[in-house]
């Protein structure tokens, strides 16, 4: 082999491992940001929320697990409606994600206090509350018109397959909720 081929051989050979140094620095902190947080990889994360000072009509958007979580305290006028059930695909919850504590009308521990992950059960999109201030009537997907009744239950003939998932909660006293407790891992 002449001096040529093996000089340039030997400058492809360090090209290619110092390619490889410079790509496995670069991909080492892209990988570690898509591994989940250490309250997600540990599955016992939990948040606490004091809703002393919730107004009635308006919602609290706390983050569990990495997901916006509502916490609505309905009015009387807004758990009234609840009761209109002929036009929900679902009004007793029967196929929806929910702790056993909320399977009732409300789809909640106390009827006024609503606690539901916000995202839509079609594609995940981040749905908002239709009404004005602390009138809220419904909860609408802007995407693709998924629309949900106050308890989370989904109107037939939506796009979104389920209700809104309820997670896991409980209360700690009279004004404070502790979201994620008991989730499996």
């Amino acid at each position: 082999m002449k001096e040529a081929d093996r000089e340039r051989r030997a400058l492809v050979v360090a090209t290619c491992a110092l390619g490889g140094v410079v790509v496995a620095g670069l991909s080492a902190p892209f990988l570690a940001s898509l591994a989940p947080s250490g309250g997600d990889r540990s599955g016992s994360a939990f948040v606490d929320v004091d809703i002393a000072a919730l107004k009635p009509g308006e919602p609290l958007t706390v983050s569990w697990r990495g997901r916006p979580v509502w916490i609505l305290r309905r009015t009387p006028a807004q758990l009234a409606a609840l009761a209109r059930r002929a036009a929900l695909a679902d009004p007793d919850s029967l196929t929806s994600e929910q702790p056993d504590s909320c399977r009732n009308a409300w789809r909640s521990i106390k009827p006024e206090i609503l606690v539901v992950t916000a995202l839509c059960t079609h594609l995940g999109c981040s749905p908002r509350l239709d009404g004005a201030g602390g009138g809220a009537s419904a909860v609408v997907c802007p995407c693709h018109a998924s629309r949900f009744d106050l308890a989370g239950r989904v109107l037939s003939n939506a796009p979104a397959p389920t209700n809104l998932a309820i997670p896991p909660h409980r209360y700690l006293d009279a004004t404070r909720i502790r979201i994620g407790e008991g989730a499996p891992a």
